[in-house]
């Protein structure tokens, strides 16, 4: 996987790419059930830059071109708020950025539902993109009981 247009530091690309060791680099991170560490940040980044790939090999047709934009709105939007979360003024604000995550990751499994209905091409990959999108709505509801 290439990152060529965006300037990230390569333990996060390493880390993106899963080629770092399962260290625990901050609190934040999770494990999947495979044992993976994942830092949410860096999953977020993968999501939206994932969902920017999957749109530029849909053909535009005037149905599709909407939910794209939209999409590619939406799958920043999480990782941006998260990113806010974590830079928090106080339990308050930290909630509702957090609430803001998963509307927007709610908001993105609509957009790539509205896509994988009207376009055939590489659904394989839209199939996959939406159930990360799920599996973030999750995350960050879990993320919001453990909150309070």
């Amino acid at each position: 996987m290439e990152y060529k247009n965006y300037e990230l530091d390569s333990r996060k690309l390493d880390t993106i790419n899963g080629s770092s060791k399962n260290k625990i680099r901050n609190p934040k991170q999770i494990r999947n059930p495979k044992n993976k560490t994942y830092d949410l940040e860096d999953r977020t980044l993968k999501f939206t830059l994932d969902i920017r790939r999957y749109i530029k090999q849909i053909p535009r047709t005037m149905v599709v071109k909407d939910a794209c934009e939209q999409l590619i709105r939406s799958s920043g939007s999480i990782g941006a708020n998260y990113i806010e979360a974590n830079e928090n003024l106080g339990k308050k604000d930290f909630r509702m950025r957090i609430k803001i995550s998963r509307k927007e990751a709610k908001e993105s499994a609509y957009w790539l539902t509205v896509i994988l209905d009207n376009c055939a091409s590489n659904r394989k990959e839209g199939e996959r993109l939406f159930m990360e999108s799920k599996e973030l709505v999750l995350i960050f509801g879990a993320i919001l009981r453990n909150s309070q």
